[in-house]
């Protein structure tokens, strides 16, 4: 599989332009899954973007506590789109990933396939000494979940059709978590957020992190597609 998994940087990214952008690739992959096309392209999309709010379909408005004319003034824009979760801040020193592809390429149901994003920043949280994990009934990445000071450090929204996917997951590398103070973070008043470079106490080198989530991604998903297909050549 790996011949079909291609991983892109597109850098620091206008929102409105990645979810384009994101839209025209998953509509292709559409397109060549109805087609049955075997050699058709699976993405990861790595990015960040300048400040942004998006509100996930089942978000509630409320859980923005601010107003256009204040979004204005810390020079954020404001986005109601069309993946799953609430809402949630994007920004510099912020690591995005839009994987774009077909799940059942992979053997994957959509749980089974939140489960592996989830595990792939386990691991790279893990690789700096951090421990994570996960906090049942809020999908995403944390640490110390079903303590006193639960927090998160990676929000995750999906989006997809007849198992195909886009939007994916926000991993806070250097973020600046003070813009997390403007909204309810996916809804919640009770926890927190952090990033790695809190909790290392230092910036972390941001192409370093990139090559570790999609090195995980990609061996995660590699991995599930011989496993299955193993299975299926011995039943």
């Amino acid at each position: 599989m790996e011949n079909h998994l291609i991983v892109e940087d597109w850098g620091l990214i206008v929102y409105a332009e990645a979810w384009q952008r994101q839209e025209e690739l998953f509509n292709q992959r559409l397109v060549s899954k109805a087609g049955q096309d075997a050699d058709a392209l699976d993405h990861i999309i790595l990015c960040e973007h300048p400040h942004v709010y998006t509100l996930g379909r089942s978000g509630k408005a409320a859980n923005m506590l601010m107003t256009d004319e204040q979004l204005k003034r810390i020079g954020a824009s404001y986005y109601h789109i069309d993946r799953g979760g609430d809402i949630t801040y994007h920004g510099p020193g912020q690591l995005v990933c839009y994987p774009i592809l077909d799940l059942e390429r992979y053997h994957l149901g959509l749980k089974e396939y939140i489960w592996l994003i989830e595990e792939s920043v386990i691991r790279v949280c893990a690789s700096y000494g951090i421990e994570t994990g996960r906090l049942e009934k809020a999908t995403g990445v944390w640490l110390d979940a079903h303590g006193p000071k639960a927090r998160k450090i990676c929000a995750i929204g999906v989006r997809s059709s007849r198992y195909v996917t886009m939007h994916g997951l926000a991993l806070n590398v250097n973020t600046d978590l003070r813009y997390f103070g403007y909204i309810n973070p996916c809804g919640f008043i009770d926890k927190g957020v952090t990033s790695l470079a809190k909790e290392l106490g230092c910036e972390v080198p941001m192409e370093e992190v990139k090559k570790l989530l999609s090195g995980q991604i990609v061996s995660l998903l590699n991995n599930n597609y011989k496993i299955c297909r193993l299975s299926q050549l011995n039943s």
